[in-house]
């Protein structure tokens, strides 16, 4: 491991290796407007949701790092305390860049990166009809972290509108991710898509008491085979299975000739085992694998 001290690298430096680790990171496309009425449209990745009661989005149009400047986005919402939120999904990803360039106070970004104005219902800003989701917000608070270059300026919304395209719902009235088609934000010039492959389900363990990876057997948990992940799907469990269900399943075919194959070899046979504990943990028939394991 490289250990770094943030006061002995160049705040740039820093900056690119905490952007490439935290990642990938949700993308607020931020449309604002000042108080003589003109409208602003930026893209920023220091962003999230922190709370629905009440509704909390915060981003941070930071301080640039170069010349300690501050943005427009910043500018407006000091000036007129609204914006809209609106999502990025791969379809617009460059555009959305392109929003991103430094264009001189009062340009239109809407224009220059080819979006299309819509008004909002409860404040002045406008939404991006391309999105998908357009989040009308008020801005409640402004943070200012410091006053040097590169220094956060965290902006908290709270949410008085959410549009959104059906299209991107699934039969159950929540977003499905393969039709929306976001993406996120990564170190560099990188970005990542959040739907297709890249999209995986993990239970949520606060849905049970799961017995945890301390439970398992020592020769199961010390596994050379096993990861930490496997080993998780395996603690997700909330009981062991019955005796009655594991001498049964030593008896099965698979297991006496497994026993057999390497009956003059015990590490083998343990290491063919979990490598068979792996592949029932793939396809998601945990129950079957640590049936398995404890056969052992």
């Amino acid at each position: 491991m490289q250990t770094i001290d943030p006061d002995q690298i160049p705040s740039l430096q820093l900056h690119r290796l905490l952007l490439g680790a935290i990642a990938p990171r949700p993308i607020a496309f931020a449309s604002t407007i000042d108080k003589e009425g003109n409208p602003n449209l930026s893209p920023f990745s220091c962003f999230n949701v922190f709370g629905v009661n009440p509704t909390t989005l915060i981003f941070s149009p930071s301080r640039r790092g170069r010349d300690n400047t501050v943005k427009d986005t910043y500018l407006n919402v000091k000036e007129v305390p609204e914006v809209v939120i609106n999502v990025v999904t791969f379809n617009m990803v460059h555009q959305a860049s392109l929003a991103s360039t430094e264009y001189p106070r009062g340009t239109n970004e809407f224009i220059k990166s080819g979006f299309t104005q819509v008004p909002s219902e409860k404040i002045r800003p406008f939404r991006v009809k391309e999105s998908p989701v357009q989040i009308e917000c008020k801005v409640r608070q402004v943070i200012e972290t410091g006053s040097g270059g590169g220094s956060a300026n965290l902006i908290f919304c709270e949410v008085l509108l959410v549009h959104i395209n059906k299209d991107v719902f699934d039969e159950y009235g929540l977003i499905d991710p393969d039709k929306i088609n976001l993406v996120g934000r990564m170190g560099g010039d990188y970005y990542v898509k959040a739907s297709g492959k890249a999209v995986f389900t993990v239970p949520k363990p606060n849905e049970k008491m799961s017995m945890g990876i301390d439970a398992l057997p020592e020769q199961v948990r010390m596994s050379d085979v096993l990861t930490g992940n496997e080993l998780s799907r395996l603690g997700s469990l909330e009981n062991f299975p019955s005796a009655v269900e594991i001498a049964a399943k030593s008896k099965s075919d698979i297991v006496q000739q497994m026993h057999i194959k390497y009956a003059g070899d015990p590490e083998m046979l343990i290491e063919n085992i979990h490598l068979l504990a792996r592949y029932l943990i793939a396809k998601g028939e945990i129950n079957e694998a640590i049936l398995l394991l404890l056969t052992i």
